[in-house]
């Protein structure tokens, strides 16, 4: 199986020089001064702790989600996925800004449940708990499951953003017919113009799990503490302070989940080093919360799934044949994630 150095030997730096001066530069500089400072990691049994931390800082990471053979699965499963997107991006664009993927937009399904190895994330018993804690409940939903990946020379910050708002008007991607659903993103609205969504209590929750220990070179997720009700603008990367930019949950070892309120300003950071970097996720709506969903899973994977798994997925499970292949253009960068 391919390690996480193999496979950015095979498809990193492309078109770039990785020994140039201006990143040897910016190397010493991440390693200096990259990590949130006394970033706490707890223990997937400490369930009040993380759901404390959650809803104090928008975020949780913790440790020992996944055992060493469910690593190795979810790695294995990574890793083949990885290599069909690779094949038809020789020129590392990345479908969000150079050298840098999402899992879920490169899928013709928007997600990667039809895969036994992102499936097998949706119910574990290090991680259930925590989430059952955090919205007091087990009648949550699954929406479906994706993530992201970063290659060697992804030298350039990804801008900061949120991944759930208010509903808008979708600018960046042409409608494909006139549904509202194509036309629009987000579904809270409040017509009296007195709530935000991010005046809820959290509606969204998002599991990424490290496929490889996060340092400071490798392009570990950049995290803004608190962000998750703010108001506020979201800087841009000309406006954003440095101690944002090194804001990052690092160092942090594979196997670890990043619990996540996706309203909190988050956005990715350079990989400088010689591995690839990959978090996987599964996503969850709060049982009073309630989006469009696709249907992206199967039913023979579905069938394979507990009987909670099986509660939580109703809304994306299809006898509907699904491609799940990757897209051509792997589904295309929106404006807001590009960068110059």
């Amino acid at each position: 199986m391919d390690d996480a150095f193999t496979l950015g030997e095979r498809f990193g730096w492309a078109d770039r020089d990785p020994q140039s001066p201006a990143l040897q530069e910016q190397r010493e500089e991440l390693a200096k001064n990259n990590g949130i400072h006394d970033l706490e990691i707890v223990n997937f049994d400490r369930v009040e702790d993380a759901k404390n931390i959650f809803y104090r800082d928008g975020f949780v990471a913790v440790a020992n989600a996944l055992d060493d053979k469910h690593l190795s699965i979810i790695q294995a499963g990574t890793a083949r996925v990885i290599t069909e997107i690779m094949e038809l991006d020789s020129d590392r664009k990345g479908n969000r800004g150079s050298h840098r993927y999402s899992f879920g937009s490169a899928s013709t399904t928007g997600h990667q449940v039809h895969q036994p190895e992102w499936a097998m994330l949706i119910d574990l018993p290090t991680v259930t708990p925590i989430l059952e804690a955090i919205f007091e409940s087990p009648d949550y939903i699954c929406r479906g499951g994706g993530g992201d990946f970063c290659l060697p020379g992804a030298v350039q910050y990804q801008p900061l953003h949120s991944d759930v708002a208010d509903r808008r008007e979708k600018t960046d991607h042409a409608a494909a017919a006139d549904s509202f659903a194509s036309k629009f993103s987000g579904s809270f609205w409040d017509p009296r113009g007195l709530m935000t969504l991010r005046d809820l209590p959290c509606p969204y929750v998002c599991c990424n799990y490290l496929m490889t220990d996060f340092n400071a070179l490798n392009g570990p997720i950049r995290q803004i503490p608190g962000t998750q009700n703010s108001r506020e603008p979201i800087p841009t990367l000309d406006t954003e302070p440095s101690w944002m930019k090194y804001s990052t949950i690092c160092p942090a070892p594979a196997g670890t989940v990043i619990i996540r309120d996706p309203r909190t300003w988050h956005g990715g950071t350079p990989n400088l080093s010689n591995e690839l970097r990959a978090i996987p996720n599964i996503e969850y709506y709060a049982p009073w919360f309630h989006e469009p969903m696709a249907r992206s899973m199967p039913r023979n994977i579905y069938q394979s799934l507990s009987n909670h798994a099986k509660q939580i997925c109703r809304y994306i499970v299809t006898d509907e044949e699904l491609n799940g292949s990757i897209r051509d253009d792997l589904g295309g960068t929106p404006n807001l994630l590009r960068t110059r």
